[in-house]
């Protein structure tokens, strides 16, 4: 298998077009509102479900404690904070500079140890670094390299760890809902956060997991409701939907 060219995957004009949002992230009735809201729903359904494959007790103080997770794409740090609070040793990575800053400021104001870094995943993968845990979640719709940068991620996943990848099917109902709906009527997002020619079907990601031995353990659905603005998971996965994966290899502790 082809190691990926270093920085192949950014795609510069969706790094500025996140540069000049980056101090919003953090103003939960800002253009990132939905995102907070969907934070709630993922932060859940990830401590769980690992909770589930290792043995933990998901209501304990620090469910997560000891396991190293990298949060890619992790933007002004609201997952990773979250994940920290649960105990995770958290690396954040982000391309865009100024998401990495803010989300610097905000973790110490916050106390909390994460570590963020501006890098490439590909960068990343080739330090032959590996975490427990690998967060890639809505992030997949947004790289020029679809194929380098899953190959990259799956580098990255120690063997006996988990992934999450949380991102919008290439559906007539995402184009309707995530696109019209989301950005020009409800206008839930900025126009033009999304492209929906780049949203990668369940398949096709599986396809780019599949080589590097990851297989998909777990996957959900999951809804928005525009009137009361909240989000839940959901058995449709024709939106928004989530997969878990899992790189075989010894059992995590």
């Amino acid at each position: 298998m082809t190691t990926p060219a270093p920085e192949s995957s950014i795609d510069p004009e969706e790094v500025a077009r996140y540069t000049a949002l980056a101090d919003l992230w953090w103003d939960d009735q800002g253009p990132f509102w939905a995102l907070h809201t969907l934070n709630r729903v993922r932060t859940r359904y990830i401590l769980e479900r690992l909770c589930h494959y290792l043995g933990r007790d998901p209501n304990a103080d620090r469910p997560l404690d000891g396991l190293t997770m990298l949060d890619i794409g992790c933007g002004g740090g609201i997952l990773s904070e979250s994940m920290a609070r649960l105990g995770a040793r958290v690396h954040g990575v982000d391309v865009t500079g100024r998401n990495i800053v803010v989300a610097r400021m905000h973790g110490e104001h916050a106390g909390l140890p994460v570590t963020y870094e501006e890098v490439s995943v590909e960068t990343l993968a080739g330090r032959d670094t590996h975490y427990d845990v690998v967060l890639n979640m809505e992030v997949v719709e947004h790289v020029a390299d679809l194929p380098g940068f899953m190959q990259a991620c799956n580098r990255l996943l120690r063997p006996g760890g988990y992934g999450f990848i949380a991102t919008i099917n290439r559906t007539a109902a995402s184009f309707v809902a995530a696109i019209i709906g989301a950005e020009y009527i409800l206008r839930w997002l900025p126009r033009g956060t999304h492209q929906w020619k780049r949203f990668p079907t369940p398949d096709e990601l599986e396809a780019l997991l599949t080589p590097d031995g990851l297989e998909v353990i777990e996957r959900t659905g999951v809804r928005g409701n525009p009137f009361n603005r909240r989000m839940s998971l959901a058995g449709y996965m024709g939106v928004n939907y989530m997969l878990m994966t899992h790189k075989p290899g010894p059992r995590l502790s």
